[in-house]
């Protein structure tokens, strides 16, 4: 797991750019008034799915929801490198 104090870039196109400064993503994404779509927070229903373009992330739990390879779920991850991602 990464440590908090980590702060990596993380672009979400046609939004911009921010810094990661939440415990997860989607928080962070929140904190900069993006609209994004969740239910649980807590990686198993996939509501929150966002393609990953560059970039990995590391979970805080396991996501019980199905992703694909090119899928990340903002509710429970941290980025560990800067990211680019694309809203659906």
């Amino acid at each position: 797991m990464t440590d908090n104090s980590d702060s990596y870039m993380i672009t979400v196109i046609g939004h911009g750019e921010f810094e990661q400064q939440d415990r997860t993503l989607l928080q962070s994404i929140e904190r900069q008034q993006i609209d994004v779509h969740y239910h649980c927070r807590e990686g198993f229903c996939g509501a929150c799915r966002t393609r990953i373009k560059k970039g990995s992330v590391t979970y805080l739990t396991e996501p019980l929801a199905y992703i694909n390879d090119d899928e990340i779920l903002p509710c429970c991850c941290r980025a560990n490198s800067d990211i680019e991602i694309e809203l659906d």
